[in-house]
């Protein structure tokens, strides 16, 4: 009932030891707090919050328009709500090292259990578009350095990414790596690698975990859990699926209430008033204080 009853500290540790465990951590993309508690009941590993999801909840295009304090109440709604860890975008820190160091501590308080800063020029660009900018080795590497030593718990996971396997190429990736696992990276994220053998490469060269970003229509095929288990994945990432899901969805549904006059085609399709109750715990709520919460839950015990 209400938020997530384990604490931020909990969760960061927990994270801390899966990922030396050699097992893949799989973690959806929640659009929302109720979208992670779905993430949750369904058994995956972890929630992951993309930057390009809050920008575009705000109608915003993925190009550094969403500020720390929008990225940090997301955050801190969507951790509050469950008891897997959290991995938040934090774009490019925010803008210079400073930034990037208060972005950490934002982001802690929000209590998430780990972050990722890029490496490319502020402002960004979705990684799976063309026309992209990377800063040199000394400013990517200060950026990290600087996210590192901000934090406070010392089982909040920085992620580095590098974006630079599409500006220069997989050499430049596996070096652009090494050099951030050494300015304190505890995970090092290669964005849009585009085959297996590239996966692989990069987890050779480097002694930490690393993070593959499955979303669709990008540069990296759509590969499976097991195939990215076996060339040495620690953690994969949904970013944009269940948002895609969701509005794909809810144009369909439009398209039907406007071509047919009601929804009624489409009920089978939706989540149940007695599904969604159950997401929310309903129950709890009501036996927490009948005297507040006096109320009997419709639907809990049927399918409509």
């Amino acid at each position: 009932m209400l938020y997530a009853t384990n604490e931020p500290s909990e969760r960061r540790a927990a994270l801390r030891s899966e990922l030396v465990s050699g097992r893949l951590l799989r973690f959806p993309g929640a659009f929302n707090p109720l979208s992670a508690k779905l993430i949750e009941d369904k058994g995956f590993d972890g929630v992951y919050i993309s930057g390009a999801v809050i920008a575009a909840d705000l109608g915003l295009p993925d190009v550094g328009l969403t500020t720390l304090s929008e990225v940090s109440a997301r955050a801190g709604q969507i951790s509050r709500m469950t008891t897997l860890p959290t991995i938040v975008d934090a774009d490019t820190g925010f803008g210079e090292s400073m930034n990037a160091a208060r972005a950490v501590q934002e982001l802690e308080d929000a209590g998430v259990a780990a972050l990722h800063i890029e490496d490319q020029v502020n402002p960004k660009r979705c990684g799976h578009l063309a026309g992209k900018s990377i800063v040199d080795e000394d400013t990517a590497v200060q950026r990290i350095r600087s996210a590192a030593v901000a934090r406070r718990d010392e089982n909040l996971q920085i992620i580095a990414r590098t974006d630079i396997r599409a500006v220069e190429g997989l050499k430049a990736t596996i070096e652009r790596a090494q050099a951030l696992v050494g300015a304190g990276a505890d995970v090092v994220f290669p964005e849009a690698l585009t085959d297996l053998s590239e996966f692989e490469a990069v987890r050779a060269a480097i002694d930490v975990p690393i993070v593959a970003n499955m979303t669709e229509f990008g540069q990296s095929d759509l590969f499976s859990t097991q195939q990215l288990s076996d060339v040495g994945v620690n953690i994969v990432i949904y970013p944009v699926s269940l948002l895609r899901l969701a509005m794909g969805a809810a144009e369909r549904g439009l398209n039907t209430l406007d071509a047919e006059g009601s929804l009624q085609s489409e009920v089978a399709h939706m989540q149940t008033r007695a599904r969604l109750y159950e997401l929310l715990d309903y129950e709890a709520y009501n036996t927490f204080d009948q005297s507040i919460f006096d109320f009997s839950v419709p639907g809990a015990h049927d399918d409509r």
